[in-house]
């Protein structure tokens, strides 16, 4: 074990001192749920039972990647059901979905992508929730501000269908927050907001206190919550100060756990742990 000097003994009773401060504030108003991949159950519905098991206020349903007979696994009326009968069951709500399909169709130029994009809606529409999260990572990654238009464009084309179907199209991605919201201007629909994860924001180095009070709950859907490769906490984020900001913009919505397990741990082990810092700072 390396010994702890004094600039890490003053970070730590730093953070312990804004975790204090934010205990002793308004009761959390927003829940902590987790997403399926990351409790390695990706596009399948025994994630609702083991996330509700682990004491999880929600689920995040990713609708999977491998297309079959020309549609989205999830794309199933039995399996829907599935969904919606374990969900009820368990007494925990699906609070979001994900179109993981655009890590290999990017909405930014593949033709492709809006007609997955639709079915999700629909499909995000079915699981009876509200929030589809939209990934643009990787070669799909938005890296200026061409190919932010584009985007913007495609995601004009979809408003409309997401508004009827009354769902919002949720941006992650690893560009500012005023990027996001150039975007989010061209579009010009209320239904596409930020979907605003702090582990992505943070290594693409931007201050995700000062975004999240900047964006405010207006224009956030969800968060993601995570600083792989560390537990939470343990990390180079200031989880004290994040959780203050999220409840100081009045933000009500879900945020989700999108940590990974680490080598030697198990799933559920280290998302109790997780968990558990978080409800210690939000208690």
């Amino acid at each position: 074990m390396q010994p702890i000097n004094r600039r890490s003994l003053l970070q730590y009773a730093a953070f312990a001192s804004l975790g204090a401060r934010l205990a002793r504030g308004a009761a959390r108003s927003f829940s902590i749920g987790v997403t399926d991949w990351n409790l390695k159950l990706g596009a399948n519905p025994e994630a609702v039972p083991l996330a509700a098991s682990l004491g999880f206020e929600g689920v995040q349903v990713s609708f999977g990647r491998r297309i079959n007979n020309d549609k989205l696994p999830l794309d199933d009326p039995e399996i829907i059901a599935r969904y919606l009968s374990l969900s009820s069951q368990h007494h925990i709500p699906i609070n979001g979905t994900c179109v993981d399909r655009l890590h290999d169709n990017g909405l930014k130029r593949d033709p492709l992508a809006p007609r997955w994009v639709r079915d999700s809606i629909r499909l995000t529409s079915a699981l009876k929730t509200k929030v589809l999260l939209l990934p643009f990572f990787g070669k799909w990654a938005i890296q200026n501000h061409e190919e932010g238009n584009a985007v913007a464009d495609a995601l004009a084309g979809l408003a409309p269908e997401a508004e009827k179907a009354g769902v919002i199209l949720g941006l992650e991605d690893t560009i500012s927050a005023e990027d996001n919201v150039r975007i989010m201007d061209r579009v010009k629909s209320k239904n596409v907001l930020v979907y605003y994860d702090v582990g992505n924001s943070t290594h693409a180095g931007f201050d995700v206190v000062k975004e999240i009070r900047w964006l405010g709950k207006d224009r956030i859907c969800q968060f993601h919550l995570k600083d792989n490769p560390h537990y939470l906490g343990q990390g180079t984020i200031s989880f004290p100060r994040v959780l203050e900001a999220i409840r100081d913009i009045g933000f009500t919505g879900a945020a989700n756990l999108e940590t990974d397990t680490l080598p030697g741990s198990t799933v559920e082990d280290d998302m109790r742990k997780n968990l558990a810092y978080l409800r210690q700072l939000t208690a």
